[in-house]
């Protein structure tokens, strides 16, 4: 019969757990009052916590087994999503700093790569790639910094709207 993984690791937790319980109770048992207190104590905290970890195995099987059904969250994709939307916004940074001549054209350029770079990245899902296009074309007319600002606000609630399967925003109804 083959267990599987969650169950390894549980009956795994379980035995340490044993033995350190075992191993916390005869040291206690030893200083308390001599070999056979040790003993005693040390199968005591042995057995209560193994007989402890068994009662929980169920609950403990059931938190580590996948639901059915249940959305999985591409960690891959969120982070190169994430990436997408810090370099986005240092590539902002640099077409509207906060001083005057505070970036060279040679460190808004490579800024520039390298956010162009990350938003073609082809693990990056559809919703992410079509705002940091719009974000990007905003950026790179620089002419308004409302609107790239916004442009920017709205791959960032991409972003948002990606990680753990949130789904893409309902526009509010307007009336």
């Amino acid at each position: 019969m083959t267990s599987s993984p969650a169950a390894r690791i549980h009956m795994m937790i379980t035995f340490a757990l044993v033995m350190c319980g075992a191993v916390g109770g005869a040291c206690f048992g030893l200083l308390l009052g001599g070999r056979m207190t040790a003993v005693i104590a040390g199968g005591a905290a042995g057995l209560g916590a193994g007989i402890g970890s068994l009662l929980s195995r169920r609950h403990v099987a059931a938190f580590l087994r996948p639901e059915r059904g249940a959305v999985r969250a591409d960690g891959y994709a969120e982070g190169i999503a994430d990436a997408v939307l810090v370099t986005i916004a240092t590539y902002q940074a640099a077409v509207f700093p906060l001083t005057p001549d505070g970036v060279s054209e040679g460190e808004r350029d490579a800024r520039r790569t390298v956010a162009y770079r990350v938003s073609a990245y082809d693990g990056l899902p559809l919703a992410v790639r079509l705002s940091a296009a719009a974000a990007l074309e905003a950026l790179d007319q620089g002419l308004d910094a409302e609107h790239a600002q916004a442009a920017v606000k709205a791959l960032s609630l991409a972003v948002y709207d990606h990680r753990a399967g949130r789904g893409p925003r309902q526009p509010a109804v307007q009336q």
